[in-house]
């Protein structure tokens, strides 16, 4: 009986994650929907996954267990994803150097907690804020210049910044990888799971910074500014909207939560080094593109789904999936509804 159970409430659930990807602008048309929406989304999917894997009668705990380590790591992808979607919605660039951020919020927190002995949380605001004026002065350089430059061209300076950081930073920074100080050691067990301290961090911080970000667009004057851009460039700059002080601040921001993500995926993986960008910033790419590239929460629902496929598929199969499972979720997305989860098909005038 329990196994028919499960399967019955995991058809339930997976019926409402269809009707609230169809119906998705009706609930976000309020300001409740809007917040709600995202974090319901997830809710109905690990139900469905639990309540499937009763329906096999599998070991819960285990499964649960694994997807709280993909949560922890999809944190990570989605704050990586969020400055790729917010650049995107922005001037329509995909910034390859993003990854290359991400390594120097890393670097930054580092140094910060090494030769300038700062608390955790003093040296993740100092990394942000590296990762910011990395961010402005790689837009400075790179991409204000080729602002009317064919897109091929400005796609390729994105991977000619991207393989240029990768290369100061072996030189700066040395390519033998760094120890980050472990800062938590808690661990705590809740109905037979193991939550360690540094996932926790990575979660609450995560979400305290993905709810910052979604006030700032909404509700101040650079994002509202940003979605004026975003929409129609030129009217924007008819408005009196500074359009290049705009953008910079774009990137800031995104970069600012690369450099956090950085610093934060330190403390569980303590291992950096001036490479590390490279992989997570193309599967925080495909995490943007899955949940819906220029969305903001499509970028936090990729980053998660993501996390946790990649974190079940090494559980369960192999951890030699672990990178094809990124790619291979991109290629269906692409295939199925190239705009993405939350994204819509727009047409283009050419």
């Amino acid at each position: 009986m329990l196994p028919v159970l499960g399967f019955g409430i995991f058809a339930v659930a997976i019926g409402m994650m269809v009707v609230g990807i169809k119906f998705r602008h009706p609930f976000t048309a309020h300001k409740v929907g809007r917040f709600a929406y995202t974090p319901f989304m997830i809710f109905l999917g690990v139900l469905a996954f639990n309540y499937l894997l009763i329906g096999l009668e599998a070991d819960r705990v285990y499964f649960l267990q694994q997807t709280v380590y993909g949560i922890s790591l999809g944190s990570v992808y989605a704050l990586i994803a969020l400055g790729y979607t917010m650049v995107y919605g922005i001037v329509r660039l995909i910034n390859f150097a993003h990854g290359e951020i991400y390594m120097l919020g890393a670097y930054a927190g580092f140094f910060a907690v090494t030769s300038l002995g700062l608390h955790f949380i003093l040296a993740l605001i100092f990394a942000m804020v590296a990762a910011a004026l990395a961010g402005v002065l790689v837009e400075r350089i790179a991409y204000k210049p080729l602002r009317s430059a064919p897109r091929l061209a400005v796609l390729i300076t994105a991977i000619g910044m991207s393989l240029l950081l990768q290369n100061v930073g072996q030189k700066v920074f040395g390519s033998i990888p760094r120890s980050f100080p472990r800062q938590f050691h808690g661990l705590y067990q809740i109905a037979g799971i193991n939550l360690d301290q540094s996932r926790i961090i990575i979660f609450v911080i995560t979400v305290l910074l993905m709810l910052a970000l979604q006030y700032f667009v909404a509700y101040t004057k650079p994002g509202r500014a940003m979605r004026a851009v975003s929409q129609d460039r030129d009217a924007a700059q008819l408005m009196g909207i500074n359009v290049d002080r705009t953008i910079a601040s774009t990137f800031a921001v995104g970069s600012m939560l690369a450099g956090a993500a950085g610093i934060l995926v330190a403390i569980v993986f303590p291992q950096i080094r001036p490479t590390m960008g490279l992989m997570p910033g193309l599967k925080a790419f495909v995490a943007a593109v899955i949940g819906g590239i220029g969305i903001i929460p499509g970028a936090v629902l990729g980053g998660l789904i993501l996390g946790v496929s990649e974190n079940l598929v090494t559980a369960y199969l192999s951890s030699s999936w672990r990178d094809a499972i990124a790619f291979g979720m991109l290629i269906i997305i692409l295939l199925v509804k190239p705009s993405g989860i939350l994204g819509r098909n727009v047409r283009e005038k050419v």
